[in-house]
């Protein structure tokens, strides 16, 4: 029954690991551009959730200073890609890299100056409920995690699959001369790309807040994001959700019985170990690309 709970702990925390590494992909797959900020970005959304829901002055309901958040981030992550990423479009990558990493310090800098450094709470109707089956006790934050997360995966993958805009941003990412030259509106699908992995960073970071405080470190998660994402496979949509489970699943086993220091590298020493036998992540479609 311990290691049944440990697991259901790992997976609603790997769920939020695998929603940011989705906005890796989704940036990723669309401009070959790796977004470092994308866990700043579910930081800087949950802290307008708490801003529009916890703030005495505007006092929004639950559900709406979420929506407001989704929104909110949507817009800004429109907003970056068209006034921060696109004027370099067509330079080498590791520009679009070191603007990434730099445009994390910024997002924490005014979170920071705005919300300050003390841990804060975002306040949910869901907060300490928890239920009881059998001898397990699931967390109503936890069972939200999980089953916002399958939700939302499967929204995603029906507007990759069913719709005319998600086929134009995976002819876009396959070979974005090509699209161009078929009449898709590539910088467009770029900039609603960049709004898609904004939306989905806010819905992370209100489920992270739910389950716990937050403050601008919690930016840092965005790493072990990104090693959720390179287990799975960078460009795959189904391997990052799986690689943040993976992680997810390994940091509370790994501290319940090898140590809790040993729980921080754990990811990381899975993620090496995934590179140096399948370098391209476990789920990933590796395919020659034509010049």
């Amino acid at each position: 029954m311990e290691n049944l709970q440990l697991a259901v702990s790992g997976l609603a925390n790997g769920c939020i690991y695998g929603l940011i590494a989705l906005g890796f992909v989704l940036i990723y797959k669309a401009t070959e551009q790796v977004n470092f900020a994308q866990g700043d970005l579910m930081m800087l959304g949950a802290f307008i959730a708490l801003a529009l829901g916890n703030d005495s002055h505007i006092g929004a309901p639950f559900w709406v200073a979420c929506a407001g958040a989704v929104l909110a981030m949507a817009a800004l992550g429109w907003s970056l890609e068209r006034v921060v990423l696109r004027p370099i479009l067509g330079q080498p990558q590791i520009a679009a890299m070191i603007l990434t990493i730099a445009l994390g310090f910024v997002l924490r800098f005014v979170a920071g100056a705005i919300w300050g450094h003390d841990p804060l709470a975002l306040e949910t109707p869901i907060a300490g409920a928890n239920f009881s089956l059998g001898g397990l006790i699931l967390g109503a934050d936890e069972i939200a995690a999980i089953v916002v997360t399958l939700l939302l995966t499967g929204l995603l993958f029906a507007f990759f699959s069913r719709t005319r805009l998600g086929v134009a941003m995976q002819a876009s990412s396959q070979n974005q001369l090509a699209a161009y030259y078929m009449g898709i509106p590539v910088k467009r699908v770029h900039g609603l790309t960049w709004a898609l992995a904004g939306a989905t960073a806010a819905v992370a970071g209100i489920l992270f807040a739910s389950k716990g405080s937050i403050d601008p470190g919690t930016g840092f998660l965005g790493i072990k994001a990104f090693a959720a994402a390179v287990i799975g496979g960078f460009g795959s949509l189904p391997g990052a959700l799986a690689g943040g489970l993976i992680v997810g699943l390994i940091e509370p086993f790994a501290s319940r019985y090898i140590s809790a220091g040993y729980a921080q590298i754990a990811p990381y020493a899975v993620m090496i170990l995934v590179l140096v036998v399948r370098p391209h992540g476990i789920f990933a479609q590796v395919s020659a690309k034509k010049v």
